[in-house]
């Protein structure tokens, strides 16, 4: 479950459930951009460009089911990106090469995350990441 606590203090979920065939990237994109309304536009696009990463890597090497999570709390606030998928395969920092148009993905995410990792669970694996976003 994700978390977003509101100024009453309450939590609400915030989830997105991935079950298309193919990476709906431009839906995940508006709709993080909704959940993740307040961040400034650096935190906004370093926080987008880990959830696409993390939502392509499901659809590119994991299975379905997949489902996206977001938690958003504190001040400064902590950003919490979730993706499942059904695959015990884990990710792996790649090495960026001269001319080559993969692999730089987690490398990507491990830079501009306070930290990322897998949970494993039945069925498969949760990858997720935190991006610590000053006030």
């Amino acid at each position: 479950m994700v978390l977003d606590i509101g100024s009453e203090g309450a939590a609400r979920p915030l989830s997105l459930d991935l079950s298309q065939r193919t990476p709906p990237l431009a839906r995940v994109r508006r709709w993080a951009g909704e959940v993740l309304a307040g961040l400034n536009d650096e935190q906004l696009g370093d926080t987008m460009l880990v959830v696409t990463e993390l939502v392509s890597n499901a659809f590119d090497h994991g299975r379905a089911p997949r489902a996206l999570r977001l938690h958003r709390q504190g001040a400064p606030w902590l950003v919490r990106v979730e993706v499942d998928d059904a695959s015990p395969s884990l990710p792996v920092i790649g090495r960026s090469r001269l001319g080559g148009y993969r692999g730089r993905g987690m490398l990507i995410v491990s830079n501009l995350c306070r930290g990322w990792g897998v949970t494993h669970r039945s069925g498969g694996k949760t990858v997720w990441a935190e991006i610590a976003c000053a006030s």
